[in-house]
């Protein structure tokens, strides 16, 4: 299994499907699936029935989970969306941009 390296909280871009070209935050990463939850992406109508909770029922609109593959990580400094490498300092990871050398995490 690989690891995913794009966490809750990060800004990303997405880069295939219907909201292409959207930059928003990922709200939940699901690393067993490498799937990511963006917000206001890829928002799908779920029928709920009517329980005690929530007695009015009908349909509520949510974010469906994306593939990691169709989202790249936006760089704070720069403002791209950039790939990133894995550099170590102190027995930390810390994801640096490609596209400027700045610091991600």
């Amino acid at each position: 299994m690989t690891t995913m390296n794009i966490k809750k909280g990060d800004k990303v871009k997405v880069l295939a499907g219907k909201d292409k070209g959207v930059e928003s935050t990922v709200i939940r990463s699901l690393p067993q699936r490498n799937r990511v939850v963006v917000e206001k992406v890829g928002m799908v109508t779920k029928a709920q029935r009517p329980t005690q909770a929530n007695p009015q029922g009908g349909l509520s609109h949510i974010e469906a989970p994306i593939h990691v593959s169709n989202v790249a990580l936006v760089c704070p400094k720069c403002g791209k969306a950039t790939r990133f490498s894995i550099k170590r300092e102190d027995g930390k990871k810390i994801r640096v941009c490609k596209k400027c050398g700045a610091d991600i995490d």
